[in-house]
């Protein structure tokens, strides 16, 4: 267990239909051959871990341009991130009391444009980006060509940037901290395991699982939001085992309800 603190950083929210977070949300009947769609809003939220060995940054979270052109239109018309402006990075940060330049390692979940916006930030720097190589690989070929996912905008993260490539299904980087390898969401998609002194094991399971309805209910996200719903039914029961291995608290990746848990339980 490490001597650790995590604060949550407030990135604002994403509006989408419903059935983009969980799958067969709202189906034609018989009875009911027009239902309503529903859109619902999914908080972006990073986080800093406060390491004894470095302060690290989870996820840099959407440009702030998002609505102004950084996002294609029609992406952006699916995934409204209607207040990106109104939570740029260094002003996110210094509201809860850290800086860009007291970063020391950042932790790069997967390469989405709601999780890789504040890349920018570490340009020409010396601050070690650990993302997965098929995450990586994966980004440049989506937004290179047309295959792929088209939820990758090459300037999010196409700078010179100090890559930490990891390459294992499971990788410690700092102590009491492990990576986890969770495709399904994207082939590249990271976890985080932390051993917290005084709290116990927390599991971030990013946007392996958007809301608890994809976790507790097993309920898999809507197509166009899963790269294979083969592994990521894999990677779910990994976490749940890894869950009940270490009786841990699991957070989700969009969950609002889980980020109020966060601000409260975590030290």
């Amino acid at each position: 267990m490490v001597d650790a603190t995590v604060s949550v950083v407030d990135r604002g929210s994403v509006r989408s239909d419903v059935n983009y977070v969980v799958e067969g949300f709202s189906v034609g009947t018989a009875t009911e051959p027009d239902p309503d769609t529903v859109r619902a809003d999914g908080a972006v939220y990073n986080l800093v871990i406060d390491h004894p060995e470095a302060t690290i940054l989870w996820d840099t979270g959407s440009h702030p341009e998002a609505g102004d052109g950084h996002w294609p239109p029609a992406l952006y018309d699916a995934f409204e991130h209607y207040d990106a402006d109104e939570h740029p990075l260094p002003e996110a940060l210094d509201e809860v009391g850290y800086a860009i330049d007291e970063i020391d390692a950042v932790i790069q979940t997967h390469l989405h444009i709601d999780h890789a916006g504040g890349l920018q930030h570490f340009a020409g720097t010396d601050v070690p980006i650990y993302v997965h190589e098929e995450e990586l690989k994966f980004a440049y070929y989506s937004a290179k060509s047309d295959a792929g996912d088209d939820a990758y905008v090459t300037a999010d993260f196409d700078h010179d940037l100090n890559w930490e490539i990891v390459h294992d299904d499971r990788t410690m980087p700092f102590a009491d901290l492990e990576l986890l390898h969770l495709p399904g969401h994207t082939p590249g998609q990271l976890g985080v395991k932390l051993d917290l002194d005084g709290f116990g094991t927390a599991l971030f399971a990013g946007d392996e699982a958007f809301s608890r309805a994809n976790y507790d209910g097993e309920q898999p996200m809507g197509g166009p939001l899963l790269w294979s719903k083969r592994d990521w039914f894999e990677s779910l029961q990994f976490l749940k085992d890894l869950e009940r291995r270490t009786d841990a608290a699991v957070y989700c990746g969009h969950d609002a309800d889980d980020v109020d848990r966060m601000r409260e339980e975590l030290p």
